[in-house]
């Protein structure tokens, strides 16, 4: 994951060179930009011409974006408003109270995601100097008391919203949610998970395959509805399937794109022991399985929409995943970077297909 950073012309901005390939560039007036494989835009002012005030919050706003991953936390919104739909029942339940209900698990682990994201670059300055120059510590754009006071404004005001809103699931997921993401990262005894592979892949799995499922999911059934808690098909197809997902997400994401800084670093990850064609196998089976195993599950559906939607939805996604997949250069980072962005998209795209499996 190496950008690079562009921009020149007439709004006082001049090139400047980082280490992450570029995939397109596109006119901004007489201004050229390009956006790098997260569609991060970088701008610099040149030195010798002031910065407009426009400029200068683009800058803000970009450090921000790449500080805060930001591809990450709309993937949390719309897994988190997804779940949400899935304890009703009728049109009728889409009432002003449901909206509310659902913005108050939307919100809380929007920020939670920030936190920990932030959190994550505070303790890996060093390593992401080598896997992620771009990102504003590593480059210098963010001093560490800057990302300080964001990480820790997002993660109070994370659990705050948990402690305000009066729902016990909701809290319980955030809680589980602020202390993964904190074990992830932190290097204290007994944690900083993310050097071990399993406990990583369990970090993922516990935030984005069971807290997210479990927590928002009753949260609206008990706390929103006010009905009896059931586990209806949908919720444990969604739990199981996106707990599958997310621990590929983990070991693709901690690993294959990060061998070098780890191996610098002493990160005994699955790469680093077993190298990156093994455990993007790996990955690739077990994703091929998941879709496999949804299609089925789909065609026990007792709704032919249902049953259609689902078969060919998740045919056409691992249709998708393969043919990617084939195509892949391994030792290419910006081919690696590009495929990982690829299963976010997969991932936020399945958010859809669970309301067809019942």
């Amino acid at each position: 994951m190496n950008p690079y950073a562009w921009l020149d012309g007439s709004l006082g901005l001049k090139a400047i060179s980082v280490h992450k390939p570029t995939r397109h560039r596109k006119q901004l007036g007489k201004t050229y930009g390009a956006t790098t494989l997260e569609h991060e835009l970088i701008l610099q002012p040149k030195d010798d011409e002031k910065a407009t005030p426009q400029s200068d919050l683009w800058r803000k706003w970009d450090a921000f974006y790449r500080f805060c991953r930001l591809y990450s936390v709309v993937g949390t919104i719309i897994g988190v408003s997804s779940v949400s739909l899935l304890p009703l029942t009728s049109v009728r339940d889409l009432s002003p109270a449901f909206f509310v209900g659902s913005l108050k698990a939307v919100i809380p682990l929007a920020f939670g995601n920030i936190y920990v994201a932030g959190i994550n670059q505070l303790v890996d300055v060093d390593v992401d100097k080598v896997n992620k120059p771009y990102l504003p510590l590593a480059s210098g754009e963010y001093s560490m008391g800057q990302a300080t006071a964001i990480v820790s404004a997002f993660g109070f005001m994370c659990l705050a919203m948990g402690v305000m809103f009066q729902s016990p699931p909701l809290f319980i997921g955030i809680l589980v949610y602020f202390f993964l993401g904190t074990a992830y990262s932190i290097d204290l005894p007994l944690l900083r998970w993310k050097t071990n592979p399993y406990l990583a892949a369990l970090c993922m799995v516990g935030a984005s395959g069971l807290t997210i499922q479990l927590s928002v999911f009753y949260h609206v059934q008990k706390y929103v509805l006010s009905r009896p808690i059931v586990f209806t098909k949908s919720l444990g197809f969604s739990v199981i399937f996106f707990s599958l997902f997310a621990a590929v997400l983990a070991m693709f994401k901690s690993d294959i794109p990060d061998v070098d800084g780890d191996q610098e670093f002493g990160n005994r990850t699955f790469s680093v022991r077993h190298g990156k064609k093994k455990v993007f196998t790996l990955c690739i089976t077990l994703l091929l399985v998941a879709y496999g195993s949804a299609a089925i599950i789909g065609a026990s559906s007792s709704i032919l929409l249902n049953k259609l939607v689902s078969v060919i939805g998740h045919c056409t996604l691992a249709s998708f995943l393969w043919l990617r997949a084939n195509s892949l250069n391994l030792n290419d980072n910006a081919s690696v970077q590009s495929f990982y962005m690829f299963l976010w998209k997969l991932f936020n795209a399945e958010y859809v297909l669970i309301h067809f499996v019942h």
